[in-house]
């Protein structure tokens, strides 16, 4: 115990000593300096304002050239948006990341440019983390990856085995607070000019969730217990924690590598099935989210690997400071509803999306929830593939539809927020691997959708009559699906095999 307190004394001494000497190396920097960062942001949202105020002065709405003036606003905002986040960094980079995933959700001209948010995030200096170098017997001082809260360096401890050491940029926690608060500002003042932009459940995440990304502690108590519910998946890999060498601005791991979990070429080279990736990381989050109700809700694809461990093919999870907990009433809520969108049962569709606040906006919380047109919800999002005009439709609809939009998720819990993203992060790793909307991404959602109402079910009953029914029923349903799983794979290998027989007739 006194080693420990010890290791972790010297580490937050080393931290101490960084964050000093970087104060007293260096000039004071005017991008500090809280008059700079809020008149910087203040400027950037009057332009963007002013500019929506008058380029639709002279053209007539609902016209092509209306649409047109529309969509080139909108690139100018993103871009003056994203470029504010690269200045200011730190908190606005990560609301912008944020805003850069929600792909289903707002313009693709907003997505798009914000998306480079996620390689542009800035790095310390070698003068900010150089006492931390002292602790380890090797230190690199290229970051292996920088993000908007931190970077992560490669060394080598005094037994020999590597780790990565996550450090915290250094202003990033004074500056926190600070910047959500000039947020809200600016967001209250962009909802009086215009009433439909209404975007205050996104300051509020924020108000939520950067103290518990900042807290490093915390990440690493996450990343354990996610290893411990998800433990029966072979597949999945979570970096061993030393919390021996962490405090709540160091977070010190096992080092594993792998590629990126949308690098197809990786995974060609290293002869990695990307249909078996793409079911396995559906498998994690259905479990995840409607079984325990703990959600990893940072899945892009610099936090998800993919590597080839002997005959193992991995999946590797990383960065664990945004976690979502779902309260039991409101995941069996999404469970059912989730359900009935798989079948097409318009009338459970309608009364779970009631349930989790949609209101009459129910249709397009539906659309917005699968990322599917209305006609394919009617029909059962299992049995309609999606199609590339489909998709166009999608993402011209989140333009159109914005105030509706933006007026939905102010009315729907704070949990299906992240819960939004995240699903946005999955679709557009599964766009990439081409395996979007396979029919067993939707048996495994279903298969623990049936475990996890079960599961509440039984928590309920009160006889033991009541759980042997639950049970037994359970078990129907289970088997039903692997039938229909082994109808599927059938099927299947029939048609490959008549397909085989066809080519070599012809040849």
């Amino acid at each position: 115990m006194a080693v420990r307190i010890l290791k972790v004394s010297s580490l937050a001494s080393a931290l101490l000593a960084s964050s000093g000497l970087y104060l007293y190396s260096r000039p004071l920097d005017i991008n500090d300096l809280s008059v700079i960062r809020f008149g910087r942001a203040a400027a950037t949202t009057a332009v963007i304002s002013y500019d929506y105020l008058t380029a639709f002065r002279h053209v007539e709405h609902g016209t092509e050239e209306y649409q047109a003036v529309k969509s080139k606003v909108h690139l100018r905002s993103a871009e003056r948006l994203r470029d504010l986040c690269c200045s200011n960094r730190g908190t606005f980079i990560k609301v912008g990341q944020h805003l850069g995933a929600l792909d289903y959700l707002l313009p693709e001209e907003y997505t798009s440019t914000l998306k480079v948010l996620h390689s542009r995030a800035p790095q310390s200096s070698l003068e900010e983390i150089q006492q931390l170098s002292e602790i380890f017997v090797s230190f690199e001082e290229e970051p292996q990856g920088a993000a908007s809260l931190a970077q992560v360096h490669r060394a080598v401890l005094h037994d020999g085995r590597t780790v990565a050491v996550k450090v915290q940029h250094p202003k990033v926690q004074k500056q926190s607070s600070k910047d959500i608060m000039v947020m809200e500002v600016l967001v209250k003042a962009v909802h009086w000019l215009f009433p439909d932009f209404a975007f205050m459940w996104l300051v509020e995440e924020a108000k939520k969730n950067m103290p518990l990304e900042l807290d490093f502690l915390n990440e690493g108590h996450n990343a354990e217990r996610v290893a411990s519910l998800l433990s029966h998946f072979p597949f999945l890999k979570v970096p061993t924690i030393h919390w021996d060498l962490s405090t709540k601005r160091i977070l010190t791991m096992e080092f594993v590598e792998g590629g990126q979990v949308d690098d197809r070429d990786y995974m060609k080279k290293h002869n990695i099935n990307v249909n078996k990736i793409s079911e396995n990381l559906g498998q994690l989050y259905s479990e995840m989210i409607f079984v325990h109700g703990f959600v990893h809700c940072d899945p892009h694809p610099g936090n998800v690997l993919v590597r080839r461990q002997k005959q193992q093919t991995e999946i590797v999870l990383l960065d664990h400071g945004l976690y979502q907990v779902l309260q039991p009433d409101f995941r069996m809520d999404y469970c059912h509803l989730w359900m009935s969108l798989i079948h097409g049962d318009m009338s459970g569709v309608e009364r779970y999306s009631r349930r989790l606040g949609a209101g009459d906006l129910f249709p397009l919380f539906a659309c917005v929830l699968t990322a599917r047109s209305w006609n394919a919800v009617n029909t059962g999002i299992s049995s309609a593939p999606v199609t590339q005009a489909e998709d166009v439709e999608i993402r011209t609809n989140a333009a159109r539809y914005l105030p509706q939009i933006s007026d939905l998720l102010n009315r729907v819990p704070r949990q299906m927020l992240l819960l939004l993203k995240t699903n946005d992060l999955l679709r557009g790793i599964e766009t990439t691997l081409q395996t979007r909307a396979s029919s067993s991404s939707f048996i495994n959602m279903s298969r623990c959708c049936v475990r996890a109402v079960a599961r509440h079910k039984r928590s309920k009953a009160r006889s033991r009559s009541r759980r042997v029914q639950i049970m037994l029923t359970e078990s129907l349903s289970l088997w039903k699906l692997s039938v229909y799983e082994l109808l599927l794979w059938f099927r299947g290998s029939m048609m490959i095999r008549w397909l085989a027989a066809i080519l070599a007739f012809l040849h």
